[in-house]
């Protein structure tokens, strides 16, 4: 057996303009010019279970119109911004410096960055020369679990050097003020920003990782990602993600499981990505948990608002600070394929 990596530390980050929701809800309404379909849909704002979010802009920003270039640009600082910040906080939670960092995974599904945002971020910091580089661009939501993955296979075949996993998304940049569709005045009431940084080695502390698999459902490509659009990305996701996850996520669960002599019942937390409160009902209901079990996971829902990919790894930061004992955890998030990620940790 290969060895296998620990997570040895676990860092978050959001951007600075924090929004509350209600405030976001009345002063969209002007931008959408009173059309039905805004106040038909309005109560989703209410109803999402989120709080608060955070953004790299404050409001105004988002009442005028942004063209590719300016909220590429916005994207490409605020990330980078970001990723140092959080990166910087991880590896002095796990006392390691830079320049030992053997692989950097970078994931992102939120804006074009070539050169890498990863290649950016060796500019600012004592990063190796050496540093082997895995950006990652369209697993949207599911980025989290699948990103966690990667990192931690590429930390079993070097383990003799630290892997440090790096999740951005900044999906309110791409906001578009005035375009009335479901899946864009949706977008604006569940979407925030955030960044999350996992340093991974073998043999260190922290929980195990001694697993990982996924599974894309045929015929599916139409249920989440992104449009492109003439002056950015357009969200696309389907009415039917509860009814999918709450009917089929709880089988693909069991099969991977099972391809490692596991069921659901081996399982002592379930760490779920927060995509909204039908998600995490859906969630609980796939896994046969009782209603609230999934408590961390709509706290960050509450806190933050769906940061797609970077959110599960803030409820795995919540769990792993938390006081309860468990043995087993299944990490797992949905995203465009449309692909559930898994990710089974073991406290050793």
């Amino acid at each position: 057996m290969p060895p296998a990596a620990n997570v040895v530390a676990l860092a978050t980050a959001v951007p600075p303009h924090r929004l509350d929701q209600d405030g976001v809800a009345e002063r969209l309404a002007p931008l959408f010019g009173g059309a039905a379909e805004f106040e038909r849909l309005r109560p989703v704002f209410a109803n999402s279970g989120i709080r608060q979010r955070y953004s790299p802009v404050p409001f105004d920003w988002f009442a005028e119109p942004q063209g590719w270039p300016e909220r590429n640009r916005q994207y490409l600082a605020a990330a980078v911004d970001l990723l140092e910040e959080v990166a910087g906080r991880v590896l002095d939670r796990a006392g390691t410096r830079a320049e030992d960092i053997g692989a950097i995974v970078t994931v992102s599904t939120s804006g074009i960055a070539t050169p890498s945002l990863d290649a950016r971020l060796m500019q600012r910091m004592r990063l190796p020369r050496t540093v082997q580089r895995l950006p990652i661009f369209g697993l949207g939501c599911g980025g989290g679990a699948i990103g966690l993955a990667r990192a931690a296979t590429l930390a079993a075949a070097m383990p003799d050097r630290p892997v440090l996993l790096l999740v951005v998304e900044l999906c309110s940049l791409w906001f578009r003020n005035r375009e009335t569709s479901k899946s864009n005045i949706v977008a604006s009431a569940l979407f925030g920003d955030g960044a999350a940084a996992v340093l991974l080695r073998c043999g260190g502390h922290g929980p195990a990782v001694v697993a990982a698999g996924e599974h894309t459902w045929p015929d599916s490509l139409d249920v989440m990602g992104w449009d492109i659009a003439e002056d950015g990305l357009r969200p696309i996701f389907s009415r039917d993600i509860p009814r999918l996850v709450s009917a089929e996520l709880g089988d693909a669960a069991r099969a991977f499981l099972a391809r490692h002599e596991l069921g659901l019942g081996d399982i002592d937390r379930f760490i779920c990505h927060p995509g909204g409160p039908k998600v995490i009902a859906a969630c609980e209901d796939a896994f046969g948990l009782a209603d609230g079990v999934l408590a961390a996971e709509r706290g960050i829902l509450r806190d933050f608002g769906n940061m797609s990919a970077a959110s599960v790894l803030f409820v795995l930061e919540r769990v792993l600070a938390g006081t309860g004992p468990w043995r087993r955890a299944l990490v797992t998030a949905l995203g465009p394929g449309f692909t559930a990620g898994f990710v089974l940790l073991e406290n050793r």
